[in-house]
């Protein structure tokens, strides 16, 4: 059932025109080519998806399909020019049911280095990169790979002990994104532990073998940032796992480094981006100025001549718990 509906979503859509790389804004895109009831939520408003992103994380998808690679019904897409907190950005798509719901997402907050600035505010993105050390988000062509759950520790929640399961969705990329796997680049909760301590609990399953288990504070950050992975709020997250349950599938990720390079230029030359058929969220683009892409060529001797500096200590157990 779920290869006819792939095969159904294939028939229907047509010819994809839009080639990833090349940026086309909203107001010039028809949307001739996207079902009727796709189309009310193609806009750039709050909980809507524009054009372009919808078009590339189809052709995406439609790729994949082919090549056997995306086995889902359903296929995701982030535009990261759109502000974070609890706006929806993430959208989750299954054109065989007629589905689309979009959520909160964080975006990579980057890092402040000596000589260079590469952070980002919690609201708007103006960074983007590749670099491994960066945790900046990339954007591109993703495909999802395993799911990993692990356990974090212990904490607290009416008094009641609870294990933290988070689970980590690895995402595989090409080109920009090539190196995901490499970054540990994926999809998860936004939520840790904060305040780290031990406990003896040698009963419990988590144990180490001398019998201690890790206690913290629960921390959700979900209107905040990520270290360069695609974060969700702990209910979202609930789904959008629950849908990788029928198969790998794609996630397209916007802008990519040539959407960035263009606005920026477009910015420099003092022309309007969108008047240039270049698309980017109004209101973030007056929040950051002109975003940046830093290729990962360009910040490795950074983030290797600050590790360098700063090495890491030896490794301390976690402090008894009081």
């Amino acid at each position: 059932m779920r290869l006819a509906s792939l095969v159904l979503i294939i028939v229907g859509l047509g010819v994809i025109v839009a080639v990833p790389g090349v940026p086309r804004s909203f107001a010039a895109d028809e949307l001739s080519d996207i079902p009727p009831w796709l189309r009310p939520h193609v806009g750039t408003g709050d909980g809507q998806i524009a054009a372009v992103v919808l078009r590339r994380a189809r052709g995406l998808y439609l790729e994949k399909v082919r090549e056997g690679k995306a086995k889902n019904p359903c296929y995701f897409a982030m535009d990261a020019t759109k502000p974070a907190g609890f706006g929806r950005r993430f959208y989750t798509i299954c054109e065989a049911q007629q589905s689309f719901s979009a959520v909160s997402s964080g975006h990579g907050n980057g890092r402040n280095l000596k000589g260079a600035n590469f952070s980002n505010g919690r609201t708007c993105a103006k960074n983007f990169s590749n670099a491994e050390g960066s945790k900046l988000t990339t954007g591109g062509p993703y495909v999802t790979a395993e799911t990993r759950t692990s356990f974090k520790g212990y904490y607290r929640v009416s008094g009641k002990k609870t294990p933290l399961l988070r689970s980590f969705l690895q995402f595989e990329g090409e080109g920009d994104t090539a190196n995901a796997r490499e970054r540990a680049i994926g999809g998860h909760p936004a939520v840790l532990l904060r305040g780290m301590c031990r406990r003896k609990d040698p009963d419990s399953p988590y144990a180490n073998k001398e019998g201690y288990v890790a206690w913290g504070k629960l921390v959700d950050y979900s209107a905040g940032r990520s270290n360069g992975c695609t974060s969700w709020t702990p209910s979202a997250s609930v789904k959008i796992f629950e849908v990788m349950k029928d198969g790998p599938t794609t996630v397209y990720i916007y802008p990519e480094s040539s959407d960035i390079d263009a606005v920026a230029e477009a910015l420099k030359a003092g022309k309007s981006p969108s008047r240039e058929g270049l698309y980017w969220n109004a209101s973030c683009l007056r929040a950051i100025g002109k975003p940046k892409f830093w290729p990962k060529e360009t910040l490795r001797p950074i983030i290797d001549a600050y590790r360098k500096a700063h090495p890491p200590g030896p490794p301390r157990p976690l402090p008894i718990c009081r």
